[in-house]
C-alpha cells in the first residue's frame, strides 16, 4: 500500500491548492479515503473525508464551504481543492486510506 501526495505549497491568503493523492498496492475503490493536517504543537486533525462510492463526504467545520474532497477511482487518485485560504491552514496535509498515510505535503498560507 502507497499513498504519495503532491501539490502543497506557498500560496497568499485567499489564494488556492490543490492537492492529489495517488493511491497504489490496494483495491482503493474499497476504501474511503481521507486528508488530514497537522500545524506545529497540534495535533493531526481529520480535514475531509469520502467514502468509496456514492460521493458522499465529511467536512471538518473549519474547512466547510472552502474545501472540496473528490476522487477518480479509475486513476486511483484523491483531491482536495482548497479555495479562500486562511493563514490558520498552514500546516502538512495527510493523504489517509487502508490504514495507511502518505509522507505529507507541506501547505503555507502566507503574504
Amino acid at each position: 500500500v502507497q499513498l504519495v501526495e503532491s501539490g502543497g505549497g506557498l500560496v497568499p491568503p485567499g489564494g488556492s491548492l490543490r492537492l492529489s493523492c495517488a493511491a497504489s498496492g490496494f483495491r482503493f475503490s474499497n476504501y474511503y479515503v481521507s486528508w488530514y493536517r497537522q500545524s506545529p504543537g497540534k495535533e493531526r486533525e481529520l480535514v475531509a473525508q469520502i467514502l468509496n462510492y456514492g460521493g458522499i463526504t465529511n467536512y471538518a467545520d473549519a474547512v466547510k464551504g472552502r474545501f472540496t474532497i473528490s476522487r477518480d477511482n479509475a486513476k486511483n487518485m484523491v483531491y482536495l481543492q482548497m479555495n479562500s485560504l486562511k493563514p490558520e491552514d498552514t500546516a502538512v496535509y495527510y493523504c489517509q486510506a487502508a490504514g495507511k498515510w502518505g509522507q505529507g505535503t507541506q501547505v503555507t498560507v502566507s503574504s
